[in-house]
């Protein structure tokens, strides 16, 4: 048997890699190169229209411990995942992609803990989610077999594969708790009947992205109070309502007779755009279709006012030109609030979104 692979982080990687929403390369590709520059990194980017996935080649090896704690997937907004990758594998052959994966992981000289093995989200590439399920145990006891692999072991990197199509597989690593939250970054959550809509998903994901967990813990506890604008027919009322908040659902539109069961609505038909709480809210939740420039004046001057504490949002970005669209927003919410105080703004392109992004805002002293 071969020598064991050393514990300590002496990996090198050869650049990044980042998951994204097919159709959106172009984005991720442009926050990935300007990502790699503001860490001091040299290399160029390479990505194809369609692919679902961009890549930053660095000039030259880079130590993954100096790389791996700034690699948060939560860095970039249209990255589903943010991994360091070393190593590409080409023209795998079909009886046995084990073997040459495992040589190059071998070759890596790093042992790991755990074993991910993912697709990019494209027709072509979700075809092969089944091999994915079934290779992943033959695969592991080989990486065992040569010692590169010890499951569970603590300090360890987590080892990630992605497989474009049938004969590649890009190698990549990251630090416990740095990855995303779910294989390739799509959220498995359950749509229920009573939810009224599925953009319900759409916040239940936001939850648990833009949110930390003590944010979580402090911000979305029973009795809270809260606003929908723009709710009808209530997928984002019913999210907050079953977390035991209670909701004033502001839309001109009927709300689903589900969501007004909970008992713990109130609708007011009303201009989301003009309408006006009598107190301040611990939450205002907005998902109206309406220009991204409009939306983001409505909500930094909720927090600026003092209308509620916490806002999340979306903003429905134009075919074109999305992250110019995205910086005229941040720049508008940084303007109207440049006299509130220091304030949290995160924007992430969702798996639940489509041609929007959706953000959270708050002033820093509402945070935990």
């Amino acid at each position: 048997m071969p020598a064991t692979p050393p514990n300590r982080l002496g990996l090198t990687a050869s650049g990044l890699l980042a998951l994204c929403r097919a159709g959106f390369e172009k984005e991720v590709a442009a926050e990935l190169d300007d990502f790699a520059a503001s860490i001091g990194l040299m290399g160029f980017v390479r990505t194809r229209p369609g692919s679902a996935f961009a890549t930053f080649e660095t000039h030259e090896p880079v130590a993954f411990a100096d790389l791996a704690e700034r690699c948060d997937w939560r860095t970039l907004i249209f990255a589903r995942q943010l991994l360091p990758w070393f190593a590409r594998v080409d023209d795998l052959p079909e009886r046995d992609r084990a073997t040459p994966i495992a040589a190059a992981t071998r070759n890596a000289g790093q042992r790991f803990a755990q074993l991910m093995l993912e697709t990019p989200d494209t027709d072509e590439a979700k075809q092969q989610s089944g091999f994915c399920r079934r290779f992943a145990v033959p695969l592991q006891h080989e990486l065992e077999r040569i010692g590169a692999f010890r499951e569970g072991a603590k300090g360890l990197p987590e080892l990630h594969i992605l497989f474009p199509d049938t004969s590649t597989a890009w190698l990549c690593a990251a630090l416990p708790g740095q990855a995303a939250l779910w294989p390739m970054g799509i959220p498995r959550l359950r749509m229920l009947r009573e939810a009224a809509s599925r953009s319900t998903l759409k916040l239940a994901e936001a939850i648990f992205t833009l949110l930390t967990e003590a944010e979580r813990s402090a911000s979305l506890r029973a009795g809270l109070r809260a606003v929908d604008l723009g709710a009808a027919p209530g997928g984002w009322t019913w999210q907050l309502a079953h977390r035991g908040l209670r909701v004033t659902a502001v839309d001109n539109g009927p709300m689903a007779p589900s969501v007004m069961a909970t008992e713990m609505v109130e609708h007011v038909r009303a201009d989301g755009f003009t309408w006006r709480p009598p107190r301040p809210v611990e939450w205002m939740v907005c998902d109206m279709v309406e220009q991204p420039a409009r939306i983001a004046a409505l909500v930094a001057d909720w927090i600026a006012t003092g209308r509620c504490r916490r806002t999340i949002f979306n903003l429905k970005l134009p075919m074109k030109k999305r992250i110019e669209a995205v910086e005229q927003c941040r720049a508008l919410i940084t303007k109207r609030l440049a006299q509130a105080g220091p304030f949290e703004l995160r924007f992430k392109h969702l798996y639940h979104d489509r041609e929007e992004i959706t953000g959270y805002l708050a002033l820093r002293a509402a945070a935990v």
